[in-house]
């Protein structure tokens, strides 16, 4: 990704953050302020994407990958009573447990 379209996703995502409507202008302002020579038409293109887009979806699927199909799920065979219809319970793990710095007998900070 080049600088110029990092500079807009955080212009971007900086305006959405603090609820201020995306526009290409507030985005350039925030480019220009950064120090950062954006092409002309990169505020313009992320403006409208947050018009067409809902930001908070865009960034709680980035790692998703967007284009896979759903996976089909075939029903039980006719045999299969209904406790394989039910759903299994998960179950819970624990997870370890982090050790602290007072554990090893030393801070970060002294």
């Amino acid at each position: 990704m080049a600088a110029g379209e990092l500079a807009c996703t955080y212009a971007t995502l900086i305006l959405h953050d603090d609820g201020i409507p995306v526009t290409s202008e507030k985005i350039a302002t925030l480019v220009k302020a950064a120090n950062v020579a954006v092409e002309s038409y990169w505020p313009s293109l992320f403006a409208k994407l947050a018009e067409k887009k809902n930001i908070d979806d865009l960034v709680m699927n980035v790692g998703s990958g967007g284009g896979a199909a759903p996976v089909a799920v075939s029903a039980p065979a006719a045999g299969a009573g209904a406790a394989a219809a039910a759903p299994a319970v998960e179950e819970k793990k624990e997870e370890p447990k982090e050790e602290s710095d007072d554990d090893m007998g030393f801070s970060l900070f002294d």
